[in-house]
């Protein structure tokens, strides 16, 4: 199932069926800065083994995606120089490795103590989450078909359709990941060059 929602002026409608959905427990696959995502609500412990298997047996490493800064701090310790580099770059294309809280909930974690936190710079992505009330569990749609098959939310929802309750389209995707950056060392250290571009 596929529906349309414009980043100018988000239908509510459509926001309430995709937050019912979302709250329901099952997964989505929505648009972020980056490339197309699949999503669950980091309460929803059977749809992130859904999403898991999804992915592939492989995949036990997710992000989060909060609506601000204020989120993130309720489910991540964040210390002041921390939350100066979140407040710089966020929301934007970038995943932060960050030390989670005891309210991250343990099956989103598998068995970690960090977790990549983001805020999109897409107002769909904020909206929805916005209207969930509570983090989402995220991952990045496959790269083991063509570009267009990543990009394109027709032919996401042709690939996934069946796996997913819902493709949200929000306009062509891209092919770049996040830049990922771990802050949870002595200095922040990037993991993975991509789509933000880090000056510090």
């Amino acid at each position: 199932m596929l529906t349309k929602i414009y980043a100018r002026n988000p239908s509510e409608r459509e926001l309430d069926r995709v937050a019912a959905l979302l709250e329901a427990g099952e997964v989505i696959i929505y648009p972020t800065d980056s490339v197309y995502a699949f999503g669950c609500s980091v309460h929803a412990p059977r749809a992130i083994e859904r999403m898991r298997r999804i992915k592939g047996k492989g995949e036990t490493t997710f992000s989060v995606v909060f609506a601000d800064l204020s989120q993130i701090a309720a489910y991540c310790r964040v210390d002041n120089a921390q939350f100066g580099l979140l407040r710089r770059y966020l929301p934007g294309p970038f995943t932060f490795l960050l030390a989670a809280s005891s309210r991250m909930p343990d099956r989103a974690l598998a068995k970690r103590r960090t977790i990549g936190v983001r805020i999109p710079d897409n107002a769909v992505a904020r909206a929805i989450v916005e209207r969930l009330g509570a983090p989402m569990l995220t991952t990045s749609v496959r790269y083991d078909v063509t570009a267009e098959y990543t990009t394109d939310p027709e032919l996401i929802e042709e690939r996934y359709g069946r796996e997913v309750a819902l493709v949200v389209d929000g306009g062509a995707g891209d092919d770049v990941p996040t830049t990922v950056v771990d802050l949870t060392g002595d200095a922040p250290e990037v993991l993975r060059e991509g789509r933000g571009v880090w000056n510090d």
